[in-house]
């Protein structure tokens, strides 16, 4: 029930030769009025080998220091701006209290009267 399903391969004929040519050469025909030279194709790229066991990224006990100072920048900074914005909601919130309550006061008084 788990193990997976593989399809059958492909029993595709191969293509035949005769009936398509490949490319050699020229892509233009030989009485091509174009201005230019007629380049060869470039070679395909070949891949950096990868070297085997060893690690990606190689931290040395400096580049840790430098890592764990940002570190300790970054959330000092992300930590001292949120606490300003929590500050900010705070003394704005205390302040509209303060003015519904003496809204609330001179409102009161006048229906004393």
């Amino acid at each position: 029930m788990f193990t997976p399903k593989y399809p059958t391969p492909d029993t595709a004929p191969t293509a035949d030769t005769s009936l398509v040519q490949p490319l050699t050469g020229l892509v233009h025909p030989a009485a091509c009025d174009c201005h230019h030279t007629p380049t060869s194709p470039a070679p395909a790229p070949v891949p950096a080998p990868v070297p085997v066991g060893r690690p990606a990224v190689q931290l040395t006990p400096g580049a840790l220091v430098v890592a764990a100072a940002g570190g300790t920048a970054l959330v000092l900074v992300v930590g001292t701006v949120l606490v300003s914005m929590l500050l900010a909601v705070a003394i704005t919130a205390a302040s509209v209290a303060v003015c519904a309550v003496v809204l609330r006061s001179l409102l009161n008084h006048q229906h004393n009267r």
